[in-house]
């Protein structure tokens, strides 16, 4: 007979709020380093320095055995995911670090439509209206008509969608393929991915700015672990409302580091739409099945 292993809910908030710091750290980093390099070109070096982290899943990748559709299918999930790592990175350099953590919320949303689009996942009423709702708070995030929608909110709004494309062929091969070999093909066709786009537009990278890169592949990688570490300690309904502070310290860090504006409105729809992203994971759980990914799983 097997026994379920115990939760432990302090444990499992205590990582996922690591995880929070080390996602902000990321944005902070890249927020830091400026628009200098292009973003195709900066996408790629955070990916290519990242490969060093594979090397413990070098065993596993040799005993896959991938066929044709398996590759074909981490191939288009790679180049979908490389699309919306540039969009993410434009839109770091160009619109306030609050308003990308709240709008990359809007992914897990997408992947619910997808998933009943594609998947043919079936969407109930209160599944509906909780999408409904997360719509609705990135129509109070970009408030069109009342403000300026910026080339950086566009690029975000699509590399949500991205995101969502990217999760959503994950979860066809997640039954196909262990864990780490998802994770180290998403790795390995990113980075085949974001070449092409980064090389057109070479800017030979500084010292300071390869360390910046450097540090982000870090706390990136750093992220996903203690994320890991979270769900393996408590349930996603335990830890998924954690991931609320994160927007609270991405305005902070805004506010006090880049001198960013604090927006009210920016705040009320990401609350908008973590509420509604926790009401989708809450009702899954309770049924027993994941198709919302959970909290940062759409991240770079």
């Amino acid at each position: 007979m097997t026994t379920s292993l115990p939760h432990r809910p302090v444990t499992g908030i205590f990582w996922m709020l690591v995880t929070g710091l080390c996602f902000i750290i990321v944005t902070a980093l890249v927020k830091y380093m400026g628009p200098r390099l292009p973003s195709a070109e900066a996408a790629f070096l955070r990916y290519a320095m990242g490969l060093v982290f594979l090397f413990p899943a070098l065993g596993a990748l040799k005993a896959a055995h991938l066929t044709r559709r398996q590759l074909s299918l981490f191939g288009a999930r790679g180049l979908s995911h490389s699309m919306a790592v540039i969009l993410w990175f434009f839109a770091m350099t160009r619109i306030p670090i609050a308003e990308v953590t709240a709008m990359n919320y809007l992914a897990p949303i997408y992947v619910t439509i997808g998933a009943a689009v594609f998947l043919g996942e079936r969407l109930a009423t209160r599944r509906i209206v909780a999408v409904c709702l997360g719509l609705l708070g990135a129509v109070i995030i970009l408030r069109p008509g009342f403000r300026e929608v910026s080339s950086g909110h566009l690029a975000m709004l699509v590399a949500a969608v991205l995101f969502a494309g990217s999760y959503l062929t994950a979860k066809i091969l997640a039954d196909e393929a262990k864990p780490s070999v998802v994770v180290a093909m998403l790795s390995i066709f990113v980075t085949l991915g974001l070449a092409p786009f980064a090389i057109p537009v070479w800017i030979t990278p500084t010292l300071h700015e390869m360390l910046i890169l450097a540090s982000v592949a870090l706390f990136a990688t750093a992220g996903h672990y203690t994320m890991t570490m979270a769900f393996a300690a408590a349930p996603v309904t335990v830890t998924q409302p954690v991931t609320f502070l994160q927007l609270v310290w991405a305005t902070a860090l805004g506010a006090i580091v880049f001198d960013e504006a604090i927006d009210i409105w920016v705040v009320i729809g990401g609350f908008v739409i973590l509420a509604s992203v926790t009401f989708i994971t809450w009702r899954e759980a309770m049924l027993k099945r994941q198709v919302t990914p959970l909290s940062h799983a759409t991240k770079v």
